[in-house]
């Protein structure tokens, strides 16, 4: 396919991770240079790196940032993607069909046919007095990590504030910790993790103060104390938390604002909207990644999840269907897993609230188990819930915390769950067995067959 003007149709892709370099990357497999130019801008200096990889690399357990990268900029080139790094988009154009670039100080417009928004996610960031002291970090990009090691290494501090208890949080104490950190980690909500039910996240905060954190929950910070222009500490409603680093991880929302702007439809939960094959309202538009919002298989309603799994599929998806051929984003179940050291957390599905609040009727069982056959060296306890509709007794959500082998096993359930499986039709299921890696019955068994003998009991 060629423009109207019978030269080569024009892709511009905003955005370098993960979504908008898959979809450049198959739209090229699909349909050459001389059918199709494909521009990328990224406003940093790195793409197609996995972000999800920086807490190890802050912790020592990846080497180089080098080993987080996927595909480097001259991979790119030469697959003839003209890939422009430090090159920001700042605004886009539905009437001309262009988009406005800003790098080194300069200014200009690019043409496009179509175009890809993968802009990610906005991190939050607090609005507060002292914010911006030396010392405070957050870790989005490759390039925060990489400034995070150099101030580590530089610094050498001793005593690190982590804010936000999520699974950023989590994963930066793990990392403070393995440098020997002295570490606190606070978070207004009354629970870590607040994809879990309090009763699991209970759990998580048990792992953490016996890993010797400091945790402080329901305990919203003010501002940043500092001398010389570095950060000292944390200031909290009762007193001042000392502080030689900080570490933020406050969530994201998503990077909308460059779509909302051009009068890109954006839904409810600040992501996006796009249809299965991630066209947006714009023709010739489609957009990808932890900038748009989801279907939620279980909850029937959309929702903005930041995750690379979703971004590659989705980029990938959307690279096809520029490239000629047809591929769908069928939507998501909500499943991740995290760790502390050697406790690991897990969840797909609904929470019991978002359960609740979705219009189900509900139940839950919690049971207790072990990684492995009890006599067998090495079990470790694992503890699952699972929340499922208290009429036909389907499968709504589950959590999972434990040590080594337990998180990996919220994939059985994210399956089963799906597929829209009872937890009568999971006490079935073909897992597999052997003492080095399970009990003869599963966790992941024992817990759908006590959920189904509660459901017996609930039924008249």
């Amino acid at each position: 396919m060629t423009s109207s003007s019978g030269s080569p149709e024009r892709l511009v892709v905003i955005g370098g991770d993960a979504a908008g370099m898959s979809a450049a990357s198959q739209a090229r497999r699909r349909r050459p240079v001389g059918d199709l130019r494909i521009v990328a801008f990224e406003k940093g200096r790195h793409v197609s790196y996995s972000a999800c990889g920086i807490p190890y690399l802050v912790a020592g357990d990846v080497s180089s940032p080098d080993d987080l990268v996927a595909r480097t900029p001259e991979q790119f080139r030469e697959l003839d993607i003209d890939l422009r790094l430090a090159s920001e988009v700042t605004a886009i154009s539905l009437d001309s069909r262009s988009v406005t670039v800003a790098s080194q100080g300069s200014s200009y417009t690019e043409p496009f046919d179509q175009l890809v928004i993968a802009t990610g996610g906005t991190p939050a960031r607090p609005d507060v007095p002292g914010a911006d002291a030396a010392g405070i970090h957050g870790v989005q990009t490759l390039e925060d990590g990489i400034r995070l090691l150099s101030y580590l290494d530089r610094h050498n501090p001793r005593r690190a504030v982590v804010v936000g208890a999520g699974y950023i949080g989590l994963e930066m104490a793990e990392a403070m910790i393995s440098r020997g950190l002295e570490v606190a980690l606070i978070d207004a909500a009354d629970q870590p993790m607040r994809t879990l039910d309090p009763d699991m996240a209970s759990l998580v905060s048990d792992a953490l103060r016996g890993l010797g954190v400091d945790l402080r929950l329901s305990t919203p910070f003010t501002g940043f104390a500092s001398s010389g222009g570095r950060v000292t500490g944390v200031h909290v409603p009762d007193g001042t938390l000392p502080a030689d680093i900080v570490i933020l991880g406050l969530g994201t929302r998503p990077n909308s604002a460059l779509a909302a702007d051009a009068g890109i439809t954006v839904g409810a939960t600040g992501g996006i909207v796009v249809d299965r094959r991630l066209r947006t309202s714009a023709e010739g538009v489609w957009a990808a990644g932890d900038c748009v919002e989801v279907f939620h298989r279980v909850s029937q309603r959309p929702a903005a999840i930041a995750l690379g799994t979703h971004a590659n599929k989705q980029g990938r998806a959307a690279g096809i269907n520029i490239g000629g051929g047809y591929a769908t984003f069928p939507g998501v179940v909500g499943t991740a897993v995290s760790k502390i050291c050697s406790h690991e957390v897990a969840r797909t599905g609904l929470t019991t609230a978002e359960a609740l609040s979705a219009g189900f009727a509900t139940f839950s069982t919690v049971t207790e188990s072990t990684t492995r056959a009890g006599y067998y060296p090495g079990a470790l306890p694992i503890t699952t819930k699972i929340i499922a509709e208290r009429t036909t007794g389907r499968l709504l959500g589950a959590q999972i915390v434990g040590q080594e082998g337990a998180a990996k096993r919220i994939d059985a359930l994210a399956v089963a769950l799906w597929h829209g499986m009872t937890v009568e039709e999971m006490t079935g299921l073909d897992l597999s067995y052997a003492p080095p890696f399970a009990p003869v019955w599963d966790p992941v068994l024992i817990a759908a067959r006590r959920a189904a003998e509660q459901l017996a009991t609930l039924r008249p």
